[in-house]
């Protein structure tokens, strides 16, 4: 049995908000669901868009939420209840404003930092106890310019880092998904953006 049976990339939906940093979340289960050869399909039910990836030979659900940023936990305790997905079998794919662009950090647990589908998760789920798979946006230099900031697109040269990290975390996916989480740690923390 897997040790991660969902992945969960966090985002906004439809066209206005994909090119966004906000958006990293979903960037990274689009590729994997590419990379897997698979598409995502509405599921009305549980407010989102999924699709099933065979990872090491397991299959795991890719899930992104329709629902907007800060609501992102009614989706995702939905789904998880319905499949009997443990907690610690999540990962959470989310855009973080502490890590610089082209870093990304795999932790289990801890706050929520001030990322509003975060706090909707722990709210949801009613632990924080879910391993996150954190991806560096940069920060804009001031709190009053977040906002702004997570909801335009990155720079190119931001964008490109942005992605080679993602790639990154996809070539880590294996360990990932079948819990070799200090290995997988050291390959993407090794990793200097």
């Amino acid at each position: 049995m897997p040790a991660i049976e969902l992945i969960v990339g966090l985002g906004n939906p439809g066209p206005d908000y994909e090119p966004t940093r906000h958006n990293a979340g979903f960037w990274f289960v689009d590729a994997l669901a590419r990379r897997c050869g698979q598409d995502f399909r509405s599921e009305a039910r549980f407010q989102s868009e999924v699709a099933r990836c065979l990872v090491d030979g397991n299959e795991i659900r890719l899930q992104k939420p329709m629902a907007f940023m800060n609501r992102s936990g009614q989706p995702v305790s939905a789904l998880a209840r319905f499949f009997r997905i443990e907690l610690e079998q999540i990962l959470v794919v989310h855009d973080d404003l502490d890590l610089p662009p082209g870093t990304i950090r795999l932790k289990k647990g801890g706050g929520h930092g001030g990322h509003n589908g975060l706090r909707d998760l722990i709210s949801h789920l009613g632990s924080r106890e879910f391993y996150r798979l954190r991806v560096g946006i940069g920060h804009p230099g001031h709190r009053d310019q977040v906002v702004d900031y997570v909801l335009k697109k990155p720079s190119k040269e931001d964008r490109r880092q942005i992605e080679d990290a993602l790639d990154d975390a996809l070539d880590a996916i294996d360990d990932i998904v079948n819990g070799q989480f200090e290995r997988a740690m050291h390959v993407l923390h090794s990793r200097q953006a």
